[in-house]
């Protein structure tokens, strides 16, 4: 890692960063090469404060963002600033975060999980990254948890979790649960309200974004390793406790794939770099957000539009500094982005909604 963050001249890196705050490593036991990680970092922060040049990447968001507009596109929305270190993740408990859920319940609360390896666990934290409490869930598998999604439904809130990931492509069916959020930030144990178990139409797929349509009754759904990147739906509540198949509704425009560059820089991992990781929708149900290793992408939609159509027009592009697998994004309730890598030390960005 450490030496990904000092090769990366392709992206804005972590040195030209908001500082907020950086939580204290206390008594974590670290390797010296991860406490050498944890230095570079802070060093490359404090970097800011020296008054280097403003890179062309961190000028206001409206000179930044890309987007086509034509007399058919709907009102722009509200705009993003340029991201800010919110904190530092250090706890051992949080290594490889894959999702993440901006709490409506709790105020300064991020829920989040890890990716495969763990156990079927969820975890609260700060707005800085600090970890508050562990929510296991009961009675369900863990096979490869990959995003979740927060939203309310008749006056409760809840938070669903998506077991979709197969990188192997060997999966016939897979798994959204969906559990109420806690009344409070505590260790606790937990079991799910309902769970989806669905297949895909045409067979086996990776899968690591989801989101919650509420008014329209819908989970979304993105496969990673298509191009273009395809979105299905489910429905929220089904029926029946039978199998369901996703249902495939549009194609997301815009998404850069790898360039020739990318593919000579790094062959393994430079194709990786458009797949979709993870995905949110703001509290309005309008904006869809969506991460890949570039950069965050926002779909704006039209009150009573679909998807689908929403999706084929070429989003907001939104460029964060680079970060080594960023594969969690949601929104809070005030339309900031909040994004985190699977690394550790992750850094946490925040990206504020500008109005």
């Amino acid at each position: 890692m450490l030496s990904a963050i000092l090769a990366c001249p392709t992206r804005p890196c972590l040195s030209n960063m908001t500082s907020v705050r950086i939580p204290q490593i206390g008594s974590l036991p670290v390797s010296r090469l991860f406490a050498i990680q944890i230095l570079v970092i802070q060093i490359l922060v404090i970097v800011v404060g020296t008054g280097l040049p403003r890179p062309v990447w961190a000028e206001p968001a409206t000179d930044s963002l890309t987007h086509s507009a034509t007399a058919q596109d709907p009102p722009r929305p509200p705009a993003w600033g340029q991201a800010e270190l919110a904190g530092l993740i250090t706890d051992s408990k949080l290594s490889e975060i894959s999702g993440l859920v901006a709490s409506r319940r709790h105020a300064d609360t991020l829920w989040v999980h890890n990716d495969s390896g763990d156990g079927p666990v969820l975890h609260a934290m700060s707005y800085q990254g600090e970890r508050r409490a562990t929510l296991t869930l009961e009675n369900t598998g863990s096979r490869d948890w990959e995003d979740m999604a927060g939203f309310r439904l008749d006056g409760r809130e809840y938070l669903l979790i998506a077991d979709t990931g197969d990188n192997g492509g060997l999966r016939s069916t897979l798994s959204l649960h969906i559990i109420a959020e806690p009344d409070q930030i505590a260790d606790a144990r937990t079991t799910p309200a309902w769970s989806i178990h669905f297949r895909w139409p045409d067979g086996p797929r990776d899968c690591e974004a989801v989101a919650v349509d509420v008014q329209a009754g819908i989970v979304l759904l993105i496969g990673k390793k298509r191009s273009p990147p395809d979105l299905f739906s489910l429905p929220l509540r089904p029926n029946d406790d039978h199998i369901q198949t996703a249902e495939p509704i549009g194609l997301l425009a815009g998404i850069v794939q790898p360039t020739a560059e990318d593919l000579r820089r790094n062959p393994r991992f430079g194709r990786y770099r458009s797949q979709i990781t993870g995905a949110d929708l703001d509290d309005s149900g309008l904006l869809l957000a969506v991460l890949n290793y570039r950069s965050a992408h926002v779909y704006p939609r039209r009150p009573g539009e679909s998807w689908g159509t929403a999706v084929a027009r070429a989003p907001i592009e939104i460029p964060f500094p680079w970060l080594p697998q960023a594969e969690a994004i949601g929104f809070d309730a005030q339309g900031t982005l909040w994004i985190a890598s699977e690394q550790r030390p992750a850094p946490l960005l925040r990206l504020p909604r500008r109005h």
